[in-house]
């Protein structure tokens, strides 16, 4: 069992303000496996004041000593990629195939991205005769992560921050926080400043709504549910402070009728339930035409059906495992029984269990069809490996069934012509459209229209978020 008990503030391990030991849950078992602090107002407060302090300095540093710093931080992650996974792993669930391939190397594609960006981005800039564009960094950031993706959302925030100039504190999620602390080792070892990155863990009340309302933190950057989001923004604007928010979704995957049913639909149910289902730009809602409903409902469930539920630590490679603490389990059975409730038809999976688990938070892989979408499963993201198939008589009935949600992070087309499925996405409301299964690499933009939040990870877009845009005027000579 890991154990941390203190907070890393001003390049040292310190312990906290008032001691307040909190166990971290292995999802796989229900038994511990790591034990943190929860901190206070006055760690926060110390944190702050570090980073601020740190500022005065980091801020002026070059572009080339931004660099060396972020290419020692790549070089120690990538040696530490093994315990990454591992820790991530043990803590959220994730299946050892998935952590290796993608939990783990998420965050170190982020890093490798930020420090991308330093060859090429402009940080200052002539626009006319005499005017100047300058690019300053905004100043101490403060970062909120959740627990689903906890490296990559790490990651995505401290890497563009510090290629920015910025100082920062971070609050990862106290349900996943062991990965949060090998990665402030990770920055320790790599020679970042005292006071630069500052971890202290809690949860949303002692830690999250003190450090997103602090008179001295100059951004929020925060990545979780539109709720929580809502309040972070609520207590940010106190100070006029800028928020992004990387939020919920409920994103949907549109079949059109000249589709390759069996490969379509099949890799939607597989991405769907890829990270047992947690992911917020997971495409949840499956847009059927109605005169291949029942054609498309039946390969969701074989493919469903077909999916393993396994053990993290011994897991085949596109197994799932088990949802990551015990809050999600409640709220993916209960929305599951809800989908009962309101009439939907359970076409594979439901409620409980799988065969073979007494204890875990395992669930069934589920597709739910007969749904329209004012069904609560339709409308809610329910954040596990559950589907819903929505039937649609025409293409344009489909698009306006899409994006008939409060969430606009992303979405999915799939069809035979590039020219219907090019027109189609145009009209999605969504920050990210895939089509055909395609995925963005690294320097895309991440993030969503509507409640699904404000900003953009990843490339210049991400590094943009960090930076105040200064105009100077009577730089040169007047024309």
């Amino acid at each position: 069992m890991r154990e941390q008990l203190n907070f890393y503030i001003d390049g040292k391990w310190v312990a906290p303000a008032k001691a307040r030991a909190h166990d971290v849950i292995n999802p796989a078992n229900e038994e511990p496996v790591g034990r943190i602090s929860l901190g206070s107002a006055d760690d926060v407060n110390k944190a702050v004041a570090a980073a601020k302090k740190a500022f005065v300095t980091w801020s002026v540093t070059t572009v080339d000593e931004r660099k060396a710093v972020l290419d020692k931080i790549i070089a120690i992650y990538q040696r530490r990629l093994p315990e990454m996974a591992e820790a991530i792993s043990s803590e959220m669930g994730a299946p050892m195939p998935l952590a290796n391939a993608a939990q783990a190397p998420a965050g170190l594609g982020y890093l490798i991205d930020a420090r991308k960006q330093l060859d090429t981005f402009d940080f200052e800039y002539d626009y006319g005769k005499g005017r100047r564009i300058l690019k300053e960094p905004i100043g101490v950031i403060g970062m909120i992560t959740p627990w689903n993706w906890p490296q990559n959302q790490i990651c995505a925030k401290v890497g563009p921050a510090l290629a920015a100039g910025c100082t920062m504190v971070l609050k990862p999620s106290e349900l996943a926080p062991l990965n949060g602390i090998v990665f402030a080792e990770i920055l320790d070892e790599a020679g970042v400043p005292p006071g630069v990155f500052n971890l202290v863990n809690g949860d949303g009340p002692g830690v999250g709504s003190v450090l997103s309302a602090h008179p001295d933190v100059d951004m929020l950057s925060f990545t979780g549910s539109t709720r929580a989001g809502q309040s972070v923004m609520e207590n940010a604007a106190k100070g006029i402070k800028k928020v992004a928010l990387e939020l919920g979704g409920k994103s949907p995957n549109i079949i059109l009728d000249d589709a390759d049913l069996k490969t379509a639909v099949a890799r939607g149910m597989l991405h769907m339930a890829m990270n047992t289902g947690q992911s917020c730009n997971a495409p949840s809602r499956m847009l059927a035409p109605k005169a291949k409903y029942e054609e498309i409902v039946q390969i969701a469930a074989a493919t469903a059906n077909a999916i393993k539920v396994q053990a993290p630590d011994g897991a085949e490679p596109g197994a799932i495992g088990p949802l990551a603490n015990a809050n999600q389990f409640q709220k993916v059975q209960g929305l599951i029984q809800k989908g009962i409730d309101e009439g939907a038809r359970v076409a594979a999976g439901g409620v409980g269990r799988p065969d073979g688990f007494n204890r875990g938070y395992y669930v069934k892989p589920t597709v739910f069809a007969d749904v329209n979408n004012q069904m609560t499963i339709a409308r809610e993201e329910i954040f596990g490996p559950v589907l819903v198939v929505i039937p649609y008589e025409t293409e344009e009935e489909a698009v306006q069934i899409a994006n008939d949600t409060p969430y606009g992070l992303a979405a999915y087309v799939q069809g035979s012509s590039q020219e219907r499925t090019r027109k189609v996405a145009r009209q999605l409301r969504a920050g990210m459209v895939h089509i055909n299964g395609a995925q963005g690499g690294l320097g895309s933009p991440f993030g969503g229209y509507k409640q699904s939040g404000i900003g953009r990870e990843g490339g210049p877009f991400g590094l943009e978020d960090f930076l105040e845009v200064k105009g100077a005027f009577g730089w040169g000579d007047q024309a």
